[in-house]
């Protein structure tokens, strides 16, 4: 087997940085999914383990510590313990922190200290240390005060500290304070990857990626690996020719199919509350099949809307609710409503919807809805948060809980009949707000 066999040739330049240039300090690659970054990087990171043990030596110092980063305990096992398993067959043997060592022949046995970067809480794992060398994965979603402070930690001749990351806004601090190179200092090098760089993957898979990707921000981050905010319209590919149906032609459409109906809930009340009804059927579809938005009423009026849908639909039918009002889905719970928690990861559940409208696989029912155009043709991104403006958002939030609270129950293969072990579960990963005494 050959180098070319082994890496793409953006791993190659990676790898020769790694192995030939002296100067850097600080190197952060980054860019699209799928493009190769963590792979060179699990690489990298046994090198500068080598390398962290060598300066030991050279210092004659016996126990050396190595930083090992990531966003959570799960992320790092995934994402690079995992991986490194697989890829060279190690083993590792955590001590009761979490901890583990990796010995090379002739050298000190380097101690890996994990620390986790999603909160701030992540300094105490570190603080006080002196580290000889680190690696961050997914270093954009790092609290930056805890970024900055395995920095500082790496403080002894010739530590160097290496990160991988997916892009964000092109405005968050580390592309503006490191990527972006202001000062132009040698220590710092990036290296931008894209998803044609990863020459391993199935040419079809690529081109799946392409072609379902929903356009702008998120196949400019996902594909083209760069640091760009949403612009315009949240939904482009929304074309209403081919994503409103009749009711003529939906009832066409799912003659033969066996359909899935859920709800999705905003509340409001000076502003709009939502309630749509959307129905799945076998092959992918999603369909819009009811809407109804209205303002200045009592819990008790959807209430009542949602005892019709139940009529209509289904008793179990589920409604997937906002948790800014946690007493109205109590009260819908009071009535024998199926209320639960909605997942509310913005950006992922925008991606989830775009994703569907761009392949033409959610149709909303013309004679079922009421505010959905005038919203759809006015939900923007802001360009300096890089998610949508909070105007004309109703009926996209109440359609974005359902679909992406659907999708999350069967990605995480959730019981449908054990609503309170859900909904717990959604907490602790923290996609839903809860009262910290709910449970």
């Amino acid at each position: 087997m050959t180098v070319d066999d082994l890496f793409t040739k953006k791993q190659q330049q990676v790898l020769n940085q790694e192995l030939n240039n002296q100067h850097w300090k600080l190197m952060i690659n980054y860019g699209a999914v799928r493009a190769g970054k963590t792979f060179v990087d699990n690489f990298v990171f046994l090198y500068e383990v080598k390398h962290a043990a060598e300066i030991a030596r050279s210092k004659k110092v016996k126990y050396p510590m190595y930083i090992l980063a990531g966003v959570s305990s799960k992320s790092i096992a995934n994402n690079i313990l995992t991986e490194i398993a697989n890829t060279f067959g190690l083993t590792f043997k955590f001590d009761k922190h979490n901890s583990f060592k990796i010995r090379f022949p002739g050298l000190p046995a380097v101690k890996i200290v994990q620390t986790f970067t999603g909160s701030i809480s992540g300094l105490g794992a570190i603080r006080g240390m002196t580290s000889f060398g680190a690696y961050i994965n997914e270093a954009s979603l790092a609290n930056k005060e805890v970024f900055e402070e395995i920095r500082s930690r790496c403080s002894t001749p010739g530590a160097r500290v290496v990160c991988d990351t997916n892009t964000d806004v092109p405005t968050h601090w580390l592309k503006t304070d490191y990527i972006d190179n202001p000062k132009h200092s040698n220590e710092i090098i990036s290296n931008h990857f894209i998803m044609d760089d990863n020459t391993s993957l199935d040419p079809e898979y690529v081109a799946g990626q392409k072609s379902t990707t929903p356009s702008g921000m998120f196949y400019d981050r996902k594909i083209l690996g760069l640091w760009v905010a949403g612009e315009g319209l949240v939904y482009q590919d929304f074309d209403k020719s081919k994503n409103i149906i009749t009711r003529a032609e939906f009832d066409k459409r799912t003659a033969d199919q066996q359909l899935t109906y859920y709800c999705g809930v905003d509340w409001g009340y000076e502003h709009d509350t939502s309630i749509v009804v959307l129905a799945d059927d076998t092959d992918g579809n999603t369909y819009l099949v009811e809407e109804h938005t209205g303002h200045l009423e009592q819990i008790m009026h959807w209430v009542k809307i949602a005892k019709q849908v139940q009529q209509d639909y289904g008793y179990n039918i589920p409604f997937y609710c906002d948790t800014a009002r946690v007493e109205h889905i109590d009260k819908f719970k009071e009535n024998n409503i199926n209320a639960q928690y909605a997942y509310k990861s913005v950006l992922k559940g925008i991606e989830q919807v775009a994703g569907l409208i761009k392949q033409h696989k959610f149709m909303a029912v013309q004679e079922g809805i009421q505010q959905f155009l005038d919203e759809v043709y006015q939900y923007v991104w802001n360009d300096k948060t890089g998610e949508p403006v909070k105007e004309h958002d109703h009926v996209m939030d109440a359609i974005r809980y359902a679909i992406a609270t659907r999708q999350w129950n069967h990605e995480y293969n959730q019981p449908h009949d054990n609503y309170d072990q859900q909904d717990q579960l959604l907490a602790d990963k923290g996609l839903i707000d809860y009262p910290d005494d709910l449970f």
